[in-house]
């Protein structure tokens, strides 16, 4: 840190006045001592013998006088005292320069970070100092994009549900206003109004769900799995829904049991999810492969394939953001809620594990990395069968 021309004006006055101080009291000293000295021929005596007896060198040179050996005791006393007012000073005037700093940035700047260096400890408050603003800017970047998503939220919400609410209102007042000419007609209305309220409790019962995973506590009903057996069951099960969008499901396991420890019905809302998602985007797609594997003695891999159109490379990072579709017109007749893959990766770190997307012209794999068992915490609730 560089001292200004005032700065160090103030810093050679200080010096200058407390030399002149303490050579007033060297003086003072002096004068008080050989008086005394003079008034008391048994002390003269005294120093004269003890002058004597003292000598130093291998020439035996004895002191010549008290007074000069009390100038320089006093002058070493006088050097130290001035280094000690001075970098006494000094630590102020830095430590006035940092508190300047900090107003500046605490009136609203807060890209700004002291840059001068200090020595000892100075500097370490310096780094504190800039850390704590580097941290409160983080925080307030977080809570913008938290306000952000919290408004992305309501805004998704509110066209979700308004586009369903706005039919069933429209029907229903078609058949409160005998705007049918047919009992054919009416059944149509009252039908039309009983899928779109169908929509909108599916909305619910999603933002229900992903409101209750997002949560840390949230229990886990575990038990030992066979995720090999589970994955077959879920192909089992999704072959009609297959045939009708003209894909082949398939599955491929590296073993014939591969034993976990897991909450099986939130795992099996994790693969419902992604084996539902590679059916609607999944398009010009022949095949869907559920594949598992062990990557090590404590991790397990599982991966949902499908050779459909790949996703876009600026949408991948964004997929299991919630509400967020690859699609933007948010129909419901190309898209869900938008929560499924939010559900997923919250259920999928439940369990302490990771899931990512991939995709080129070839495949777009969903891949998930799960541990064979689960950590004991107090947030678990374990099932012995």
């Amino acid at each position: 840190m560089k001292l200004t021309a005032r700065e160090k004006s103030e810093l050679f006055g200080e010096g200058v006045v407390t030399i002149i101080l303490l050579m007033l009291l060297n003086l003072s000293v002096y004068v008080l001592l050989d008086q005394m000295i003079e008034s008391n021929p048994q002390l003269a005596n005294g120093i004269f013998q003890i002058k004597m007896s003292l000598s130093f060198g291998p020439n035996h040179i004895r002191f010549w006088s008290w007074g000069w050996l009390l100038i320089c005791v006093m002058i070493l006393i006088d050097v130290f005292v001035v280094y000690w007012r001075l970098m006494r000073r000094y630590r102020q005037m830095q430590l006035q320069h940092v508190i300047v700093e900090l107003h500046y940035i605490a009136n609203g700047h807060l890209n700004h970070r002291i840059s001068f260096q200090l020595p000892g400890e100075m500097q370490r408050v310096v780094i504190s100092i800039n850390a704590l603003v580097d941290s409160a800017l983080t925080a307030m970047d977080e809570e913008r994009q938290i306000e952000h998503s919290k408004d992305e939220l309501i805004t998704n919400v509110s066209h979700d549900i308004r586009t369903p609410l706005t039919s069933i209102i429209g029907y229903l007042g078609l058949i409160e206003d005998k705007q049918y000419h047919s009992q054919a007609e009416l059944l149509k209305y009252t039908h039309t109004a009983f899928l779109k309220a169908r929509q909108m409790k599916t909305l619910a019962d999603d933002l229900f769900e992903y409101t209750k995973v997002r949560q840390s506590t949230t229990p886990l009903n575990l038990s030992t799995i066979d995720l090999k057996q589970l994955l077959e069951q879920l192909a089992v099960s999704f072959e009609l829904e297959s045939h009708k969008k003209q894909m082949i499901i398939s599955t491929d396991f590296e073993t014939n049991q591969l034993k976990m420890e897991a909450d099986s019905q939130k795992l099996v809302r994790v693969f419902n999810n992604l084996i539902t998602n590679a059916f609607k985007y999944g398009v010009d797609g022949s095949k869907l492969v559920l594949s598992a594997r062990h990557t090590s003695k404590t991790m397990i891999e599982v991966v949902v394939a499908n050779d459909g159109k790949p996703i876009p490379k600026e949408s991948l990072n964004k997929l299991f953001d919630r509400f967020y579709r690859v699609e933007s017109s948010r129909s419901k007749e190309t898209g869900g809620s938008g929560l499924g893959l939010a559900i997923a990766q919250s259920i999928v770190e439940l369990h302490h594990g990771k899931i990512h997307a991939e995709s080129d012209k070839n495949w777009t794999k969903f891949i998930i990395e799960l541990p064979v068992s689960q950590k004991t915490e107090n947030s678990v609730k374990r099932v012995i069968k």
